[in-house]
């Protein structure tokens, strides 16, 4: 933590003082009540053991005030903010393979579900966009912040898809690259701050090689996160063997500056969303944070002032 006027922290020192003050007065206070002869009396006024009660509301009172001192330091720390602008394509493999059963029900449906999560955990104001893609790729949703539209276009990822052979990924992260570049008219010159996370479960066999794909993404800056998801034992009608390979996947990845990610079964898919969601979906920035300390100081305020009343009938 750093602050914008360190030299004001000095008043912490008043603060000590109280504190030391305070206790002064209630050694002196012990001292004085011997002179009483009356033991009765020096009972109720100087207990061998304070009640907790009369010590309370001066301690939450210093608290208070080294609180609102800290804030009138202006502290300034690291907080987590949502990216201006931010956009994010899903690009999600549809072809024959992802209809093996080796992820319940089936590869697509897991990925379907995973993906609807991953966006509804994204920052509402973020431009997300839906690319399915198996011989060739189809723009699904053009980035935007409609989520109704968005999960609309999750369920429809297997119309007319499912059931082609190929597996088109490089074609996939130019369309998403695509789509980053017209998200606003600023888009072609200035690119957003965004992201394309690419879903699938074999190796490129179709289209554009992934490779020059991956030279394009890293040229306008955008990372490429990608998921191998499926298991070695895969199979599709007729006992045709589809095993999971994610070597293409882990090159794109490597060479874009994203994360590569390997999941088996639903809950890895999950938690690799959740994990690409922590990087996307904000920014680190250093800002002023006074109103933390001075809002705990004064609900400290409010329960001094409380508790003095109730148990004392008096302010601090």
């Amino acid at each position: 933590m750093t602050w914008l006027s360190p030299e004001r922290l000095w008043l912490l020192l008043g603060v000590v003082a109280l504190a030391v003050a305070y206790l002064f007065a209630q050694r002196r206070r012990s001292r004085y009540a011997v002179r009483f002869t009356n033991l009765k009396l020096l009972d109720r006024v100087a207990p061998k053991r304070p009640g907790w009660r009369r010590h309370l509301p001066a301690s939450l009172f210093l608290a208070m005030l080294g609180l609102l001192v800290v804030g009138f330091a202006q502290p300034q720390a690291e907080v987590q903010v949502p990216r201006e602008r931010a956009t994010v394509l899903v690009a999600v493999d549809v072809s024959r393979s992802m209809l093996a059963e080796d992820v319940a029900p089936n590869r697509l449906d897991a990925a379907k579900a995973a993906a609807r999560g991953f966006v509804e955990d994204l920052p509402e104001q973020f431009n997300v966009g839906l690319v399915g893609f198996a011989g060739q790729a189809s723009v699904f949703v053009p980035p935007g912040t409609d989520r109704n539209q968005l999960g609309s276009g999750i369920d429809r990822l297997a119309d007319g898809a499912a059931g082609q052979g190929g597996t088109a990924i490089g074609d996939a992260i130019a369309s998403a690259l695509e789509q980053i570049r017209s998200v606003d008219a600023s888009a072609g010159e200035d690119v957003p701050p965004a992201r394309v996370i690419v879903l699938s479960d074999g190796a490129n066999t179709s289209g554009q090689d992934p490779a020059e794909a991956a030279r394009m993404a890293n040229e306008l800056g955008v990372p490429v996160d990608t998921i191998s998801f499926g298991t070695p034992s895969g199979t599709i009608g007729g006992g045709q063997e589809v095993p999971v390979d994610g070597e293409t996947l882990e090159s794109v990845a490597s060479a874009t500056g994203g994360r590569y990610f390997e999941a088996a079964n639903t809950e890895e898919l999950r938690n690799a969303y959740a994990d690409i969601g922590s990087s996307v979906g904000y920014q680190t920035e250093v800002r002023e944070v006074s109103a933390w300390f001075i809002g705990i100081g004064l609900v400290l305020a409010l329960i001094v002032a409380g508790a003095s009343m109730f148990w004392f009938a008096r302010l601090p």
